[in-house]
Protein backbone atom coordinates (compact mmCIF):
# COMPACT_ATOMS: atom_id res chain seq x y z
CA UNK A 1 0.00 0.00 0.00
CA UNK A 2 1.16 3.52 -0.74
CA UNK A 3 1.29 6.35 1.79
CA UNK A 4 0.84 8.82 -1.07
CA UNK A 5 -2.61 9.84 -2.36
CA UNK A 6 -3.30 9.84 -6.07
CA UNK A 7 -2.76 13.25 -7.61
CA UNK A 8 -4.78 14.80 -10.44
CA UNK A 9 -3.66 13.16 -13.66
CA UNK A 10 -2.91 9.83 -11.98
CA UNK A 11 -5.67 8.11 -13.90
CA UNK A 12 -3.70 5.61 -15.95
CA UNK A 13 -4.26 5.66 -19.69
CA UNK A 14 -3.56 2.86 -22.16
CA UNK A 15 -0.11 1.34 -21.65
CA UNK A 16 2.35 1.88 -24.48
CA UNK A 17 4.29 -1.38 -24.73
CA UNK A 18 6.05 -1.00 -28.10
CA UNK A 19 8.98 1.42 -28.00
CA UNK A 20 8.77 4.30 -30.48
CA UNK A 21 11.58 4.92 -32.92
CA UNK A 22 13.19 7.74 -30.93
CA UNK A 23 13.54 5.48 -27.87
CA UNK A 24 14.99 2.56 -29.83
CA UNK A 25 17.51 4.83 -31.52
CA UNK A 26 18.53 6.42 -28.21
CA UNK A 27 19.16 3.19 -26.30
CA UNK A 28 20.99 1.77 -29.34
CA UNK A 29 23.70 4.40 -28.75
CA UNK A 30 25.97 2.27 -26.59
CA UNK A 31 27.94 4.31 -24.02
CA UNK A 32 31.43 3.69 -22.76
CA UNK A 33 31.46 1.83 -19.41
CA UNK A 34 34.04 3.00 -16.87
CA UNK A 35 34.98 2.57 -13.21
CA UNK A 36 36.72 4.85 -10.73
CA UNK A 37 37.62 3.96 -7.13
CA UNK A 38 36.34 6.16 -4.30
CA UNK A 39 37.31 5.35 -0.71
CA UNK A 40 38.08 1.75 -1.55
CA UNK A 41 34.91 0.99 -3.55
CA UNK A 42 34.48 0.90 -7.32
CA UNK A 43 32.07 3.45 -8.77
CA UNK A 44 30.65 2.62 -12.19
CA UNK A 45 29.51 5.16 -14.74
CA UNK A 46 28.50 5.37 -18.40
CA UNK A 47 29.71 8.01 -20.83
CA UNK A 48 28.31 9.33 -24.12
CA UNK A 49 29.54 11.91 -26.60
CA UNK A 50 32.68 13.86 -27.39
CA UNK A 51 35.03 14.02 -24.35
CA UNK A 52 36.24 17.47 -25.45
CA UNK A 53 32.80 19.03 -24.90
CA UNK A 54 31.65 20.50 -21.55
CA UNK A 55 30.75 17.88 -18.96
CA UNK A 56 27.24 16.94 -17.85
CA UNK A 57 26.78 14.38 -15.05
CA UNK A 58 23.40 12.65 -14.61
CA UNK A 59 22.52 11.14 -11.23
CA UNK A 60 19.75 8.58 -10.66
CA UNK A 61 17.39 8.20 -7.71
CA UNK A 62 16.93 5.73 -4.87
CA UNK A 63 17.44 2.08 -5.82
CA UNK A 64 17.95 3.06 -9.46
CA UNK A 65 20.93 3.03 -11.82
CA UNK A 66 22.67 4.84 -14.67
CA UNK A 67 20.46 3.23 -17.33
CA UNK A 68 17.57 5.41 -16.18
CA UNK A 69 19.33 8.01 -18.34
CA UNK A 70 20.10 5.84 -21.41
CA UNK A 71 17.18 7.23 -23.42
CA UNK A 72 17.90 10.82 -22.32
CA UNK A 73 21.69 11.09 -22.52
CA UNK A 74 22.08 10.76 -26.33
CA UNK A 75 19.88 13.84 -26.83
CA UNK A 76 22.16 15.82 -24.50
CA UNK A 77 25.40 14.44 -25.99
CA UNK A 78 25.04 16.73 -29.00
CA UNK A 79 26.26 19.63 -26.85
CA UNK A 80 27.89 17.89 -23.87
CA UNK A 81 30.16 15.08 -22.83
CA UNK A 82 27.58 13.17 -20.80
CA UNK A 83 28.14 10.73 -17.94
CA UNK A 84 25.61 8.84 -15.83
CA UNK A 85 26.77 7.48 -12.48
CA UNK A 86 25.80 4.36 -10.53
CA UNK A 87 26.18 5.58 -6.94
CA UNK A 88 27.66 2.94 -4.66
CA UNK A 89 25.21 0.36 -3.43
CA UNK A 90 23.23 0.66 -6.67
CA UNK A 91 23.53 -0.35 -10.30
CA UNK A 92 26.88 -1.87 -11.23
CA UNK A 93 28.88 -0.05 -8.54
CA UNK A 94 30.31 -1.80 -5.50
CA UNK A 95 28.68 -2.00 -2.07
CA UNK A 96 29.98 -0.36 1.11
CA UNK A 97 29.89 -1.32 4.76
CA UNK A 98 28.35 2.09 5.48
CA UNK A 99 26.89 4.80 3.27
CA UNK A 100 26.89 8.57 3.78
CA UNK A 101 25.58 11.36 1.60
CA UNK A 102 29.00 13.03 1.88
CA UNK A 103 30.60 9.98 0.25
CA UNK A 104 27.98 10.04 -2.50
CA UNK A 105 28.94 13.68 -3.18
CA UNK A 106 32.61 12.65 -3.35
CA UNK A 107 31.64 10.01 -5.90
CA UNK A 108 30.07 12.66 -8.13
CA UNK A 109 33.25 14.75 -8.09
CA UNK A 110 35.42 11.66 -8.66
CA UNK A 111 33.43 10.70 -11.76
CA UNK A 112 33.69 14.27 -13.07
CA UNK A 113 37.45 14.10 -12.56
CA UNK A 114 37.83 10.65 -14.14
CA UNK A 115 35.70 11.66 -17.13
CA UNK A 116 37.92 14.71 -17.71
CA UNK A 117 35.13 17.21 -17.05
CA UNK A 118 37.41 19.52 -15.06
CA UNK A 119 39.91 19.61 -17.94
CA UNK A 120 37.40 21.50 -20.09
CA UNK A 121 37.33 25.31 -20.09
CA UNK A 122 33.64 25.19 -19.07
CA UNK A 123 33.03 23.56 -15.65
CA UNK A 124 30.58 20.63 -15.50
CA UNK A 125 26.89 20.68 -14.67
CA UNK A 126 25.25 18.01 -12.50
CA UNK A 127 21.62 16.92 -12.92
CA UNK A 128 20.16 14.80 -10.11
CA UNK A 129 16.74 13.12 -9.95
CA UNK A 130 14.95 12.28 -6.68
CA UNK A 131 17.54 10.97 -4.18
CA UNK A 132 20.22 11.86 -6.73
CA UNK A 133 19.02 15.44 -6.42
CA UNK A 134 19.64 15.39 -2.66
CA UNK A 135 23.22 14.28 -3.33
CA UNK A 136 23.56 17.00 -5.95
CA UNK A 137 22.31 19.65 -3.51
CA UNK A 138 25.13 18.70 -1.13
CA UNK A 139 27.66 18.66 -3.98
CA UNK A 140 26.56 22.17 -4.94
CA UNK A 141 27.07 23.33 -1.35
CA UNK A 142 30.47 21.64 -0.85
CA UNK A 143 31.99 21.84 -4.33
CA UNK A 144 29.88 24.46 -6.12
CA UNK A 145 32.85 26.65 -7.01
CA UNK A 146 34.02 23.82 -9.30
CA UNK A 147 30.67 23.54 -11.10
CA UNK A 148 28.82 25.54 -13.75
CA UNK A 149 25.53 24.63 -12.12
CA UNK A 150 23.21 21.99 -10.68
CA UNK A 151 19.71 20.92 -11.73
CA UNK A 152 17.52 19.32 -9.05
CA UNK A 153 14.76 17.15 -10.55
CA UNK A 154 11.79 16.47 -8.25
CA UNK A 155 13.87 16.24 -5.07
CA UNK A 156 11.73 17.83 -2.34
CA UNK A 157 13.36 19.98 0.33
CA UNK A 158 10.55 20.12 2.86
CA UNK A 159 9.81 22.68 5.57
CA UNK A 160 10.21 21.48 9.18
CA UNK A 161 6.50 20.67 9.47
CA UNK A 162 6.65 18.27 6.49
CA UNK A 163 9.39 15.72 7.18
CA UNK A 164 10.90 13.94 4.22
CA UNK A 165 13.97 12.11 2.95
CA UNK A 166 14.66 8.39 2.71
CA UNK A 167 13.50 6.45 5.79
CA UNK A 168 15.59 4.10 7.86
CA UNK A 169 14.24 0.75 6.75
CA UNK A 170 14.35 -2.71 8.24
CA UNK A 171 16.96 -4.84 6.51
CA UNK A 172 15.52 -7.65 4.41
CA UNK A 173 17.65 -9.63 1.95
CA UNK A 174 16.56 -9.60 -1.66
CA UNK A 175 14.48 -12.47 -2.95
CA UNK A 176 15.96 -14.54 -5.76
CA UNK A 177 13.56 -15.13 -8.66
CA UNK A 178 13.78 -18.20 -10.90
CA UNK A 179 13.58 -16.27 -14.20
CA UNK A 180 14.19 -12.77 -15.51
CA UNK A 181 10.52 -12.50 -16.46
CA UNK A 182 9.39 -13.39 -12.92
CA UNK A 183 11.72 -10.77 -11.44
CA UNK A 184 10.66 -8.08 -13.91
CA UNK A 185 7.06 -8.78 -12.97
CA UNK A 186 7.86 -7.63 -9.42
CA UNK A 187 9.34 -4.28 -10.48
CA UNK A 188 7.59 -1.31 -8.86
CA UNK A 189 8.19 2.43 -8.92
CA UNK A 190 8.64 4.24 -5.60
CA UNK A 191 6.61 6.22 -4.75
CA UNK A 192 3.91 4.18 -6.51
CA UNK A 193 2.54 5.77 -9.66
CA UNK A 194 1.11 4.71 -13.00
CA UNK A 195 3.51 4.50 -15.94
CA UNK A 196 1.85 4.54 -19.33
CA UNK A 197 5.23 4.23 -21.09
CA UNK A 198 5.53 0.55 -20.24
CA UNK A 199 8.41 0.09 -22.66
CA UNK A 200 10.52 2.46 -20.50
CA UNK A 201 9.56 0.71 -17.25
CA UNK A 202 10.46 -2.66 -18.79
CA UNK A 203 13.82 -1.35 -19.98
CA UNK A 204 14.62 0.05 -16.54
CA UNK A 205 13.45 -3.11 -14.77
CA UNK A 206 15.64 -5.32 -16.95
CA UNK A 207 18.72 -3.26 -16.08
CA UNK A 208 17.79 -3.27 -12.36
CA UNK A 209 18.45 -7.01 -12.12
CA UNK A 210 21.49 -9.26 -12.04
CA UNK A 211 21.95 -13.01 -12.35
CA UNK A 212 23.11 -14.82 -9.19
CA UNK A 213 23.43 -18.40 -7.96
CA UNK A 214 20.13 -19.78 -6.69
CA UNK A 215 20.40 -21.65 -3.34
CA UNK A 216 17.92 -24.14 -4.73
CA UNK A 217 20.22 -24.84 -7.66
CA UNK A 218 21.04 -23.19 -10.95
CA UNK A 219 20.89 -19.46 -11.58
CA UNK A 220 18.32 -16.89 -10.51
CA UNK A 221 17.72 -13.15 -10.70
CA UNK A 222 17.76 -10.48 -7.99
CA UNK A 223 17.90 -6.70 -7.61
CA UNK A 224 21.24 -4.92 -7.99
CA UNK A 225 20.86 -2.41 -5.15
CA UNK A 226 22.12 -3.08 -1.62
CA UNK A 227 19.10 -3.70 0.66
CA UNK A 228 21.10 -2.46 3.67
CA UNK A 229 21.84 0.96 2.20
CA UNK A 230 19.36 2.92 4.35
CA UNK A 231 20.28 1.42 7.71
CA UNK A 232 21.48 4.25 9.97
CA UNK A 233 21.54 6.65 6.99
CA UNK A 234 21.31 10.36 7.83
CA UNK A 235 20.43 12.69 4.98
CA UNK A 236 21.13 15.85 7.03
CA UNK A 237 19.59 19.32 6.84
CA UNK A 238 18.78 19.64 3.15
CA UNK A 239 17.23 23.08 3.60
CA UNK A 240 20.48 24.53 4.92
CA UNK A 241 22.44 22.79 2.18
CA UNK A 242 20.12 24.08 -0.54
CA UNK A 243 20.46 27.64 0.77
CA UNK A 244 24.26 27.18 0.84
CA UNK A 245 24.49 26.34 -2.88
CA UNK A 246 27.64 27.89 -4.37
CA UNK A 247 26.77 27.70 -8.07
CA UNK A 248 23.85 28.28 -10.40
CA UNK A 249 20.90 26.04 -9.62
CA UNK A 250 17.52 25.22 -11.12
CA UNK A 251 14.61 23.13 -9.85
CA UNK A 252 12.45 20.88 -12.03
CA UNK A 253 9.26 19.23 -10.83
CA UNK A 254 6.53 17.05 -12.27
CA UNK A 255 3.16 18.78 -12.52
CA UNK A 256 1.46 15.94 -10.63
CA UNK A 257 4.37 14.96 -8.35
CA UNK A 258 3.25 13.77 -4.92
CA UNK A 259 6.73 14.45 -3.53
CA UNK A 260 7.31 17.96 -4.85
CA UNK A 261 3.91 19.68 -5.17
CA UNK A 262 3.66 23.37 -5.99
CA UNK A 263 3.82 24.51 -2.36
CA UNK A 264 7.14 22.69 -1.83
CA UNK A 265 8.45 24.23 -5.04
CA UNK A 266 7.52 27.63 -3.63
CA UNK A 267 9.33 26.83 -0.37
CA UNK A 268 12.50 25.86 -2.26
CA UNK A 269 12.18 28.94 -4.48
CA UNK A 270 12.20 31.11 -1.36
CA UNK A 271 15.17 29.24 0.17
CA UNK A 272 17.11 30.10 -2.97
CA UNK A 273 16.37 33.80 -2.59
CA UNK A 274 13.67 33.75 -5.28
CA UNK A 275 16.48 33.87 -7.86
CA UNK A 276 16.51 30.31 -9.27
CA UNK A 277 14.14 28.99 -11.95
CA UNK A 278 11.52 26.43 -10.94
CA UNK A 279 10.41 24.54 -14.06
CA UNK A 280 7.29 22.39 -14.18
CA UNK A 281 7.14 19.42 -16.56
CA UNK A 282 3.48 19.19 -17.70
CA UNK A 283 1.60 15.92 -17.19
CA UNK A 284 4.56 14.38 -15.34
CA UNK A 285 4.60 12.75 -11.93
CA UNK A 286 7.69 12.16 -9.78
CA UNK A 287 9.52 10.03 -12.36
CA UNK A 288 9.51 12.76 -14.97
CA UNK A 289 11.78 11.00 -17.49
CA UNK A 290 9.42 8.02 -17.55
CA UNK A 291 6.23 10.04 -17.82
CA UNK A 292 7.26 12.77 -20.25
CA UNK A 293 10.75 11.92 -21.54
CA UNK A 294 10.81 14.23 -24.56
CA UNK A 295 9.26 17.16 -22.68
CA UNK A 296 11.91 16.64 -19.99
CA UNK A 297 14.69 16.60 -22.60
CA UNK A 298 13.33 19.78 -24.21
CA UNK A 299 13.08 21.59 -20.87
CA UNK A 300 16.58 20.55 -19.84
CA UNK A 301 18.05 21.54 -23.20
CA UNK A 302 16.38 24.95 -23.02
CA UNK A 303 17.64 25.56 -19.49
CA UNK A 304 21.21 24.56 -20.34
CA UNK A 305 21.18 26.67 -23.51
CA UNK A 306 20.05 29.69 -21.49
CA UNK A 307 22.80 29.09 -18.93
CA UNK A 308 25.34 28.81 -21.74
CA UNK A 309 24.40 32.28 -23.02
CA UNK A 310 23.79 34.15 -19.77
CA UNK A 311 25.84 35.36 -16.83
CA UNK A 312 25.90 33.09 -13.76
CA UNK A 313 23.41 33.93 -11.01
CA UNK A 314 21.84 36.65 -13.16
CA UNK A 315 19.08 38.59 -11.35
CA UNK A 316 16.65 41.17 -12.65
CA UNK A 317 17.95 44.59 -11.64
CA UNK A 318 14.57 45.69 -10.31
CA UNK A 319 14.58 42.99 -7.64
CA UNK A 320 13.69 39.33 -7.11
CA UNK A 321 12.13 37.48 -10.03
CA UNK A 322 8.37 36.85 -9.83
CA UNK A 323 7.25 33.63 -8.23
CA UNK A 324 6.20 30.98 -10.79
CA UNK A 325 3.55 29.91 -8.28
CA UNK A 326 1.65 33.21 -8.23
CA UNK A 327 -1.34 33.77 -10.50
Amino acid sequence: MSDFPLAPGDEEGPAVTSPPGWFSRAVAVEPESRFVEVEGTKVHYLRWGDPSKPGLLLVHGNGAHARWWSFVAPFLAREYSVAAIDVTGMGDSGWRERYTIETFAEEQIAVCEDAGFFDCEEPPIIVGHSFGGFITILTGALYGERLAGTVIVDSPVNPPDRPGGPPNREFRPHRIYPTLEAAMGRFRLAPPQPCENRYIADYIARHSLKQVPNPEGGEGWTWKFDPAIWQRFNIGDMGARLAATRCRIAIMRGEFSVLLPAEIGEYMFNLLGRAAPVIEIPQARHHVMLDQPLAFVAALRALLADWDHSAPSRKIAAGPIPSPFEN
